[in-house]
């Protein structure tokens, strides 16, 4: 058992540690991001987040869990998770979801649809298609894109003097949703998004080139945490990098 700090300790069984060590570092890793995340919704006043790539309001509700309770605008194009993330936010007021996706261009454009939480725009890398084999067989759906800058004033309507945090999951699209935003990029304090080490999906940007971009935005790091890794070598595959723009200071800060 080690303490952390004042209310917190880490107990471990060592010996189990170290034969499950990705495990528990996997565990680890997912506890410590939503802290981050509720910590950095609190400590900025953010009163509305956009979760782009909601799948079935996983996020949202993971949110409401650490306490947050301002707005929540969600955004998921695969019909069947859709249906699930609206039955999930019909009973919170403060919720809304929209049934289409988000990009650089406003169009109809196909989707490589899988069970769980993979869908993407894109097509799988080998590498993907090796390490997740129902990427091989995706079907192929129609989907709806807006550009977040037409239609942000719009979600965001409900919301009294918004304070906006940007939540990104679109599996290998992320950065397309980003330059979505254009100019409006300058309302958000924070935005959080995957960034890849190794692609899973073809035209997937790499870490360093989805940082330079966020970084030319203005917004600087606070927070990077391991989202998958390779099981036999140990390599890290993304990370969930947590951003705040360059200036903003906390109700703490100086």
């Amino acid at each position: 058992m080690r303490k952390l700090t004042a209310g917190a300790v880490l107990a471990t069984d060592r010996e189990l540690a170290r034969e499950q060590w990705f495990e528990m570092e996997t565990g680890l890793a997912e506890y410590l991001a939503h802290g981050h995340v509720a910590a950095v919704l609190d400590t900025y006043g953010i009163n509305c987040v956009l979760d782009v790539g909601a799948h079935r309001g996983e996020f949202g509700l993971r949110l409401r869990d650490a306490g947050y309770r301002g707005h929540i605008v969600s955004f998921e194009p695969v019909p069947e998770a859709f249906s699930h993330l609206e039955r999930t936010a019909a009973g919170d007021p403060a919720w809304t979801a929209h049934p289409y996706a988000l990009g650089r261009e406003g169009a109809e454009m196909p989707m490589n649809v899988v069970v769980d939480t993979l869908s993407s725009m894109l097509p799988a890398t080998s590498f993907g298609a090796r390490r997740h084999p129902r990427l091989r067989d995706p079907t192929t759906v129609q989907v709806p894109v807006r550009r977040l800058d037409a239609i942000l004033d719009e979600v965001i309507a409900p919301v009294s003097e918004p304070r906006l945090y940007l939540k990104l999951d679109t599996q290998g699209y992320d950065l397309e949703v980003f330059a979505g935003l254009g100019e409006r990029v300058v309302d958000f304090i924070g935005v959080q998004s995957e960034v890849a080490l190794l692609q899973l999906y073809e035209g997937m940007p790499r870490m360093p080139d989805a940082l330079a971009v966020y970084e030319a935005a203005g917004l600087e790091i606070t927070g990077l945490f391991p989202v998958s890794r390779d099981v036999r070598t140990g390599r890290v595959l993304e990370f969930d990098c947590v951003m705040v723009r360059s200036g903003e200071r906390g109700r703490d800060g100086p």
